[in-house]
């Protein structure tokens, strides 16, 4: 392929959504879509290079520093990849607790996590000394993103960020963001812009970073020059170790506490994300109480699920919150959560 010149290299830029990594069936996006059709956004469509948003885009791009013709050629090999938009409509987190917790919370993937964790041993050690990061959220974030690494993704990134960039209204500006640091990363990183894959979101590596989250929080934790968190075992785990550290993650701290609800006042407290706000009062004002002990001065976010037999609920200390930065479902949230603690020794 045509080399594209340096754009500025070395800026950091600012972290492109609140969530930042994304989880499915595939290791890969937990977005919440919007069923799509071809119909809706492909038939009739021009080729990417014949649109203006497109050109819109290289222009940009070019004003940054990069070679039009490189850009142009670049675009001229992509098309709308249906299967993509497809998927990104029908995210694993679309599904209920009760089905969703067994894809990732299974004898497998904890027998699978353990070996992992003996194998890895020294990185995972190293990261939690150097970070502040349990080993064993370590395991379980790689765990519940590609299997330990046996599921990376197998759509080119550039396909999915042109797609989703171009192709997929509700998230458009947020794709075509992470198309920009795609590209400035392939040039960072010396990643081959045409072979790179990874998830139908753009999700790369054992870690699943997308690009923004690629730039600003991986780490060359082996020190051979490079952040490969594709082919590197010391560059995910320090990666990840790291992402958790920059959020706040407070290690030996609780993850979660079980609770109660009585009625349906509790349903106002729902919503409006996973911070640890409500109080131990306000929580029991709208019919919620804890099931164990916690801190009377606590502060905590409520979590409801659709379990077996019937809503689950739960208070979410900062560390829950913490891991939704990561991927804003409580479903993967819980999930991680809950291979954590099977995976510890």
């Amino acid at each position: 392929m045509t080399a594209i010149p340096p754009a500025r290299a070395g800026r950091l830029l600012a972290h492109a959504c609140t969530s930042a990594l994304f989880v499915s069936l595939l290791g890969a996006c937990s977005l919440p879509g919007v069923a799509v059709s071809q119909s809706e956004f492909r038939a009739g469509d021009p080729p990417y290079l014949e649109r203006a948003e497109v050109t819109a885009f290289i222009d940009e791009r070019v004003e940054a520093g990069m070679e039009r013709t490189a850009l142009e050629q670049l675009f001229a090999g992509v098309e709308p990849q249906q299967r993509i938009l497809d998927l990104i409509s029908r995210p694993a987190e679309a599904r209920p607790w009760k089905d969703y917790r067994p894809i990732f919370v299974n004898d497998l993937r904890i027998k699978r996590g353990r070996v992992f964790m003996d194998e890895q041993a020294e990185w995972l050690q190293r990261a939690e000394e150097t970070f502040g990061v349990d080993r064993s959220l370590i395991a379980a974030i790689i765990g519940v993103e590609t299997n330990y690494g046996r599921n990376l993704g197998g759509f080119r990134v550039l396909d999915a960020l042109v797609t989703l960039g171009f192709d997929y209204p509700p998230r458009q500006t947020f794709f075509r963001s992470e198309l920009g640091h795609f590209l400035d990363l392939a040039q960072e990183e010396s990643l081959d812009l045409q072979e790179t894959r990874g998830s139908y979101a753009g999700a790369m590596g054992r870690g699943q970073f997308i690009s923004s989250s690629y730039r600003a929080y991986a780490v060359d934790f082996d020190g051979d020059g490079r952040r490969d968190l594709i082919n590197s075992w010391p560059d995910a785990i320090g990666s990840v170790a790291n992402y958790f550290r920059e959020h706040q993650w407070e290690a030996g701290r609780p993850v979660v506490a079980r609770a109660r609800a009585e009625g349906d006042a509790h349903e106002a407290l729902l919503g409006g994300g996973y911070q640890a706000r409500f109080s131990l009062e306000e929580l029991a004002a709208h019919g919620v109480r804890p099931v164990e002990t916690v801190p009377a001065d606590g502060r905590f976010s409520l979590i409801r699920l659709e379990g077996r037999d019937g809503y689950e609920f739960h208070l979410g200390y900062p560390n829950f919150y913490v891991i939704t930065r990561y991927n804003r479902s409580p479903l993967y949230a819980m999930a991680v959560h809950q291979l954590t603690e099977a995976l510890r020794p």
